[in-house]
């Protein structure tokens, strides 16, 4: 058994094609995700990939519209969106494929 902790890994993303990784592999990205209230990314979108996002705690808006615990988010390629924590949140985040540098900011 190994153990390890979140904030070993950049920004939660704990599986993909980057280092560090748990599993390097570019089929997939998995993130654990946590925000204090009010911190929020800036509008962005994919290229290629999906990405899924759940909402494990607390309650965060994407594209202005409210999402809470057990909501569960699918934002296709290209489709642009801005996220922000309304209280402090914890996310689950499925991304496929996994590519490096696929974020663009708009």
């Amino acid at each position: 058994m190994k153990s390890y902790r979140i904030e070993d890994f950049t920004k939660g993303w704990i599986v993909g094609d980057f280092e560090p990784s748990l599993h390097k592999n570019n089929h997939m990205e998995v993130g654990v995700k946590f925000f204090r209230k009010g911190e929020a990314e800036l509008k962005h979108h994919q290229n290629i990939a999906t990405e899924i996002t759940i909402v494990i705690s607390g309650t965060v808006s994407f594209n202005d519209q409210e999402f809470n615990s057990g909501d569960v988010i699918v934002v296709e390629p290209k489709e642009k969106t801005f996220f922000k924590s309304l209280t402090d949140s914890s996310l689950t985040c499925l991304k496929f494929p996994s590519i490096p540098n696929d974020k663009v900011l708009d």
